[in-house]
C-alpha cells in the first residue's frame, strides 16, 4: 500500500462540513498515513486544532494567518504563541504575500509575514510559506531570516526561482496544477528540486489533480498527483509517495 504524506490541507474549510471526519476516517485504510492542516487564521487554527485532537495519528496542524486574512487583533501573535504550545501544532503557516487581486495592503502583508517568520525562529518552528504574484518581495523578505526551516507550498513559480527557495533551505511542494495540460512551468520547476526536498499536497479542498479537476479535493486524490510527480522523477509511484513521505516527517519532526 502507498503510504502517502499531504504536507498542505485544509480540512477546516466549510466544504467538509457535511463529512469530515468520515473522510478522515477512511484514509488509512486508502494509504493517507498523514495530512499537515494548515491555518489561515485564528478561528482555522483552533479548528485544526481540534481536529488533531479527534483524529490524533493522522492529522498534526500549523497555526498563522494568511495574507488574504489580515484583518488581526493586536494580540495574535500572543494567541498564535499560546496555539503553538499544543503537541499537534509542528509549523507556523501558512503565511507569506499574495498580490494576485487588487486592493491587498502590501504593507500590511509585509509586515505580519516578517513578525510571523520572527515568531517562527523563536520558537524554532518551520514556515509554511504561501507566495502568488509577490516574488521578489517573498525572497528579498526570506533572505533577511536565514537560515530558514519550511516549505514553499503549492510552488508555481520557474526552475530559478525554484533553486533560489532550494538555496535557503527550504523543501518545495507540488499540487495536483502538475497533472493540468498547461503544466509546463511547473514540472520544469519539478525536475529541478531534488527528491529529499521535495513535497506532494492537495491544498484541498482546492487543487484537485486531472481527472478530478473542477472537483472538491482531498488527500486520496494524490495518488494522481504522484503518478504525474514519479514519472518526472523517473521512479515508481511508491517510492515518491515514500521520499515525500519521509521529506514531510523530516521537517516537521513527526513520525508516521
Amino acid at each position: 500500500m502507498l503510504k502517502i504524506f499531504d504536507s498542505h490541507s485544509h480540512y477546516t474549510d466549510e466544504m467538509f462540513e457535511k463529512d469530515r471526519s468520515e473522510l478522515l476516517a477512511g484514509f488509512p485504510e486508502k494509504g493517507v498515513v498523514r495530512c499537515m492542516v494548515a491555518a489561515s487564521d485564528i478561528v482555522s487554527a483552533k479548528q485544526g486544532i481540534a481536529l488533531a485532537e479527534e483524529f490524533p495519528e493522522l492529522v498534526i496542524t500549523a497555526v498563522g494567518v494568511h495574507p488574504e486574512c489580515t484583518d488581526t487583533a493586536d494580540d495574535y501573535l500572543d494567541t498564535l504563541r499560546r496555539l503553538s504550545e499544543h503537541p499537534s501544532v509542528k509549523a507556523i503557516g501558512e503565511i507569506g504575500l499574495d498580490y494576485h487581486y487588487d486592493g491587498y495592503d502590501r504593507d500590511l502583508q509585509i509586515r505580519l509575514l516578517r513578525e510571523q517568520l520572527a515568531l517562527a525562529k523563536e520558537l524554532d518552528l518551520p514556515v509554511i510559506l504561501h507566495c502568488r504574484d509577490a516574488t521578489e518581495d517573498m525572497l528579498k523578505i526570506l533572505r533577511e531570516f536565514l537560515p530558514l526551516q519550511g516549505v514553499m507550498h503549492c510552488f508555481s513559480g520557474s526552475a530559478e526561482t525554484a533553486e533560489e527557495v532550494l538555496a535557503m533551505g527550504l523543501y518545495i511542494g507540488f499540487t495536483g496544477v502538475v497533472t493540468f495540460a498547461n503544466a509546463k512551468k511547473p514540472l520544469a520547476a519539478l525536475r529541478a528540486v531534488p527528491l529529499d526536498r521535495l513535497l506532494i499536497e492537495t491544498d484541498c479542498p482546492y487543487m484537485a489533480p486531472v481527472p478530478y479537476r473542477g472537483k472538491r479535493c482531498d488527500s486520496t486524490m494524490l495518488t494522481e498527483t504522484a503518478a504525474v510527480m514519479a514519472r518526472e522523477k523517473g521512479i515508481s509511484v511508491e517510492e515518491l509517495c515514500r521520499i515525500t513521505a519521509e521529506n514531510a516527517e523530516k521537517l516537521f519532526r513527526c513520525e508516521v
